[in-house]
């Protein structure tokens, strides 16, 4: 079985990208969807047994949902009991089967992405779907993304540890769990998918999970819309975007809603560190916290559950202007104090929904304030609401398009993109570098994930044959393994590389692996699958990124099933030393009077078709980069020149003439 994962994992390297992530992607799809559609049925449930069943009140729900309206409890009495019993029931669930799975989901998910993308445990989705859905539906105030994205990502954990998959691909399957988790809940799949590329960093992108993002949003939105139904949540909103001059207004919601979102920010990381400080069992908590948002939801009852029902409400124009001005006003604040309540005292749920929510319900109330007021006003609140969502959320969770597009697609509304870009520039400006996931890294120069690539750039352009060495020993697969320790004790090593009897690469062997078995088995059979062999193509940074994931090393290099050398780390050090060493002598003669300069390749330059290493580069030239149809390729020596590639050289000023001749074009200033 070892051998089959083992032989699997290889193949999966080996796998163009494109290829291997439309299948991995579609898997990972297709578990998030039947995860979101298990969740949404048990939240259904959920809500019918807790607010249903002992407060008799249902609570309003958007046109994409059913439509129904604002209604009073039968018993609101009973409203604190549900939410405080539910706060209970989910306490004694996390806390005695997966702490961990404690809070918004959504953050669990980013940390895993960047520290630990294989350590989900597999018990986590279950009992963050169950603790989330009796959260949600008893009336704790919580999101549906929470649980969705961590099921997607636990998927994709679980799949990186089943096929062995290598740091890289096991972080992408995360990052596309979360997205198709996220974009099947709210029916919205490019925004999801985009969700997963922006939301692990504050100021950059996962341009890596873009297909596999794109391939799994698609399936998991499919199997949930048929299951559940493809019609936006909010249903098909008009609201467009005629006016230049209310760009005033929606800078104005911009600086709103940047200002409360820093207060949701500091509510909910406040309340979070206060609830830990509580002599009390942990999972009584939620209980307490559960008590006081149900008394909360006695005076203003939009606070209870997703709230989502309200910001539909606050889409129309009429029933906005019935409710009372104050729990208008009210209703934004509320919905903050009770998701930092419900979600901050250990309960579990997602901050997504209730950030969208409290964005809504701020653009609904600035519209009924300045309603009677402000002149070239729009007739009806929906782009205040759709604007507001966009920006509050967009600029706390630092994903400016993945939230604008997913409240588009919520909406049905692609014609506020003008006025949202505004507001959310406004928004940022005022939140600036605060987020509500506290796992966010600024950028991928921060992230574990990227250690090696950003801390030492140069690594990227080694591949790992050029710093492998031959092994001292190779042992065959019949070999025993009294034997083979004996030799690896003679010659102190720590292991060596495995051979099947064709020469093809089987696998590893240590030496204290051998001293705790019988001698006289074959080391074939010993022979350590979780030691990745390390590609012979890939950069030394992905290698080094291998060999600390797996605590190791050393691994073995393997090109087409056939071992070329072992790598150590000191190995690649080396290797990296002396690129380094060799790149200083090439600038160094450049001097301050060099220049950087661009030339494109012509059909008929000399250049074209030769490799790097075969081309006589002046003396004191730098070949640094070469762009390729707007691909940028790392000028390695084996690299071919192409006609129609762009390059970049630096050159000092006394060999122009001769770098001239050689591309026989005159070169432009960089």
């Amino acid at each position: 079985m070892d051998l089959t994962r083992r032989g699997l994992s290889v193949r999966l390297r080996r796998t163009p990208y494109i290829r291997k992530w439309v299948v991995l992607g579609a898997l990972i799809g297709a578990i998030s969807g039947l995860g979101a559609v298990l969740f949404f049925e048990a939240l259904e449930l959920s809500t019918r047994l807790f607010l249903g069943g002992i407060a008799g009140f249902d609570p309003a729900t958007p046109v994409g949902e059913g439509g129904h309206g604002i209604t009073d409890a039968l018993r609101p009495w009973a409203i604190p009991i549900s939410v405080g019993l539910g706060g209970l029931l989910a306490g004694i669930v996390v806390f005695r089967f997966a702490p961990e799975a404690e809070g918004h989901g959504t953050d669990a998910a980013i940390a895993a992405f960047h520290h630990d993308p294989r350590g989900v445990r597999s018990r986590i989705p279950l009992v963050k779907l169950i603790a989330s859905a009796i959260t949600i539906g008893s009336g704790g105030s919580g999101g549906r993304e929470g649980p969705t994205a961590q099921i997607g990502a636990g998927f994709g954990s679980f799949l990186a540890r089943a096929l062995d998959l290598d740091a890289r691909d096991a972080r992408i399957a995360v990052a596309a769990g979360m997205a198709s988790g996220i974009g099947a809940i709210f029916r919205a799949p490019l925004g999801g998918a985009m969700l997963g590329l922006e939301i692990p960093y504050r100021d950059d992108i996962e341009a890596d999970a873009l297909v596999p993002s794109f391939v799994a949003s698609v399936i998991a939105f499919s199997i949930f819309g048929a299951a559940v139904g493809f019609s936006p949540i909010f249903g098909q909103v008009g609201a467009a975007f005629t006016d230049p001059l209310q760009l005033v207004y929606y800078a104005l919601i911009g600086l709103l809603a940047g200002t409360v979102g820093r207060l949701y920010i500091a509510s909910f990381y406040g309340f979070t560190g206060w609830f830990r400080t509580w002599r009390v069992p942990r999972a009584a908590r939620p209980a307490i916290a559960g008590v006081a948002v149900g008394c909360l939801g006695l005076i203003l009852p939009g606070v209870l559950g997703t709230g989502y029902g309200w910001v539909q409400a606050g889409l129309d124009r009429q029933t906005l202007l019935g409710l009372p001005l104050w729990v208008v006003l009210a209703l934004p604040f509320a919905k903050i104090l009770a998701t930092s309540l419900s979600i901050g005292s250990g309960g579990s749920g997602g901050v997504f929904g209730p950030g969208m929510v409290v964005g809504g319900l701020l653009g609904a109330a600035v519209w009924r304030l300045l309603e009677p007021i402000a002149p070239g006003l729009p007739l009806d609140p929906t782009p205040f609401v759709i604007v507001a969502m966009m920006a509050l959320f967009g600029s706390i969770a630092h994903a400016p398009i993945a939230v604008t597009l997913m409240v588009a697609e919520m909406t049905g509304n692609l014609e506020m993109l003008a006025p949202a870009m505004i507001a959310i520039g406004a928004a940022t400006l005022v939140v600036g570098d605060r987020s509500i996931y506290a796992s966010q890294l600024a950028t991928r120069a921060d992230s574990p994930a990227h250690r090696f690539q950003y801390a030492l750039p140069l690594m990227a352009t080694i591949p790992a044959t050029d710093a492998a060495r031959q092994p001292r020993l190779v042992v065959k697969a019949g070999d025993l393994a009294g034997p083979v320790l004996d030799r690896l004790r003679a010659m102190n090593l720590p292991g060596a590389p495995v051979l099947n009897g064709d020469g093809t690469f089987r696998g590893t062997i240590s030496a204290v692996q051998l001293g705790a078995v019988d001698a006289s088995r074959p080391v074939g059979d010993l022979a350590d699958p979780t030691v990745p062999p390390l590609a012979a193509d890939e950069g030394l940074d992905e290698a080094l990124g291998l060999l600390a994931d797996h605590h190791v090393g050393w691994g073995p290099v393997v090109s087409g099933g056939r071992l070329v050398g072992v790598l150590s780390v000191g190995d690649a050090m080396d290797a990296y030393r002396r690129a380094l060493n060799a790149t200083l002598r090439k600038v160094q003669p450049l001097g301050a009077g060099g220049d950087l300069l661009r030339a494109t390749v012509s059909d008929a330059s000399p250049l074209a078709g030769r490799s790097i290493a075969s081309i006589q580069w002046p003396r004191d030239s730098l070949l640094v980069a070469i762009d390729r149809a707007g691909r940028l390729i790392v000028p390695r020596g084996e690299v071919v020149v192409q006609a129609g590639d762009t390059l970049t050289i630096l050159v000092a000023a006394q060999s122009a003439t001769a770098l001239e001749a050689l591309l026989k074009v005159v070169p432009e200033p960089a």
